[in-house]
C-alpha cells in the first residue's frame, strides 16, 4: 500500500496547489525531502501521519487506503465527442475503480499481472506504411480469421493480457485506453454498432502497444478525420488490422465498379468483415483499389454503418469473462464482500448473478469477504 499512498499524497498536494515545503509544514517535517521520500515510496508513512493527512489535507480515509482507486496513477486516453471535462473526469473515476479493483483482486486470488508487456516495434517516426504493415501482421500472427474484429477482444485478453471491458459509457464516449505500470486496459462502449466497436478496439490497441514511443493525448475527438499524427496512425493501424488486403481478395476487383453495384458490394463485404462500409471504402482507397473521386461520390446514407449487426443482435455482455472470473474468485475466497461487489459494479444481487451466468461463470454460493 505504501507506494500507492505516496502517489496519492502527491496527487492531493498537486490538486490543492501545495508545494512540498507546504506539506512539510503541515506534517511538521524539517524539510521537503521527507515529503519527496514519501511521495516516491522511499519512506513509509506512520499511522499518526496518515491521520494528519486526513485531517489537514481534507480527504477521507478511503482516499488514502482504498486499493480500488487509481489516484495519482494510471493514464487514460479517451475517444469521445462533446463530453465536457467534468463528465469525463467523473466517468474516469468510475472506470478507474473497475480497473483498480481488477488489478488488486487478481493479485489477491493468485492471478498476478503479466511479467512482460508486449509492444509494437515501431519508432516514434514510423511511417504510415510501417503502421499499416504492422496492422496486417497483427491479424495474421494472432490468427484472427476472416473477420479479425470479431476475435480481437479475445486475442487481446488471452494473448496480450490486456483487460478489455465492455461498458455502459457516458453518452459521447466510445472508448479508452488505460496504462498502469503493471496492467493495460481498454474500455469500449458496448452499445455502439459492431463496426464502430471493432474500430475503436483496434485503435485503442495501437495506443496500448505504442504508448512508450507515441504516447496519446488524454482525450481525442473520435470522429475527427484529421487530428494529431498519432491518432491518424492509430486509425491506419485499425483499418489494416480489421481489413487486411488478403481478406479483401475474395470480394473481387473493385476497379470499374460504380453506383449501385459498388454500394451493394461495399455493404456486403463490410457486413462480412464486421466493419462499417465507410471504413471499408477508405481502406480500399488506401490500397489503390478505389479512386478517391468515386469514393467521395458515394452518398453516406447509402452505406451500412452496422458492421454486421442485425435486428436480432444485442450488445456484448458488460465487462468481460476474465473480469467476472476474478470477481467471482475474490468473492469465493473472501477477498471481496458481496456488498462491495454490488457497489463496485452498480448492480443489485439478482443482476450480478445474471452477469455471471451471461459470462458462463458460476456465482459463488456463499460469498464472503469484507
Amino acid at each position: 500500500m505504501q507506494p500507492r499512498l505516496g502517489k496519492r499524497i502527491r496527487a492531493l498536494r498537486e490538486a490543492r496547489k501545495l508545494s512540498q515545503d507546504d506539506v512539510a509544514c503541515i506534517f511538521g517535517f524539517r524539510d521537503r525531502q521527507t515529503v519527496s521520500a514519501i511521495e516516491t515510496g522511499v519512506r513509509r508513512m506512520t499511522a499518526e501521519e496518515l491521520v494528519v493527512a486526513v485531517e489537514e489535507l481534507g480527504a477521507p480515509l478511503d482516499y488514502f487506503t482504498d486499493p480500488f482507486l487509481l489516484v495519482g496513477e494510471g493514464r487514460f486516453s479517451w475517444r469521445q465527442d462533446g463530453v465536457d471535462a467534468e463528465r469525463l473526469e467523473a466517468y474516469e473515476r468510475k472506470a478507474g475503480q473497475w480497473i483498480g479493483a481488477y488489478r488488486h483482486l487478481a493479485a489477491q486470488v493468485g492471478c498476478p499481472s503479466p511479467l512482460l508487456r508486449r509492444s509494437l516495434a515501431l519508432a516514434s517516426d514510423a511511417s504510415p506504411q510501417d503502421v499499416i504493415r504492422a496492422g496486417e501482421r497483427f491479424a495474421d500472427e494472432f490468427e484472427l480469421g476472416e473477420a479479425p474484429g470479431a476475435r480481437l477482444a479475445e486475442a487481446m485478453e488471452r494473448e496480450l493480457h490486456i483487460l478489455v471491458l465492455m461498458v455502459d459509457a457516458e453518452p459521447g464516449i466510445s472508448g479508452a485506453a488505460c496504462r498502469l505500470p503493471e496492467l493495460d486496459a481498454v474500455l469500449i462502449a458496448r452499445h455502439e454498432l459492431p463496426g464502430r466497436r471493432h474500430f475503436d478496439l483496434a485503435h485503442e490497441l495501437f495506443h496500448i502497444l505504442t504508448w512508450d514511443t507515441m504516447p496519446p493525448e488524454h482525450s481525442e475527438a473520435s470522429r475527427e478525420t484529421g487530428g494529431k499524427r498519432v491518432e491518424r496512425l492509430a486509425n491506419k493501424f485499425a483499418a489494416a488490422l480489421l481489413m487486411p488486403a488478403d481478406r479483401l481478395e475474395p470480394f473481387g476487383r473493385w476497379a470499374g465498379l460504380a453506383g449501385e453495384p459498388l454500394i451493394a458490394r461495399l455493404n456486403s463485404a463490410a457486413n462480412e468483415l464486421q466493419v462499417s462500409a465507410s471504413a471499408l471504402r477508405w481502406r480500399l482507397v488506401g490500397l489503390g483499389e478505389l479512386d478517391q473521386a468515386t469514393a467521395q461520390g458515394i452518398p453516406e446514407a447509402a452505406l451500412h454503418k452496422n458492421g454486421g449487426k442485425t435486428a436480432e443482435d444485442v450488445p456484448p455482455v458488460r465487462f468481460s469473462r476474465r473480469f467476472v472470473e476474478v470477481v467471482g474468485q475474490a468473492l469465493e475466497q473472501g477477498c471481496l464482500s458481496l456488498q462491495r461487489a454490488v457497489d463496485l459494479l452498480a448492480l443489485p444481487v439478482g443482476e450480478l448473478e445474471e452477469l455471471f451466468a451471461a459470462h458462463g461463470v458460476a456465482f459463488p454460493r456463499s460469498p464472503g469477504g469484507i
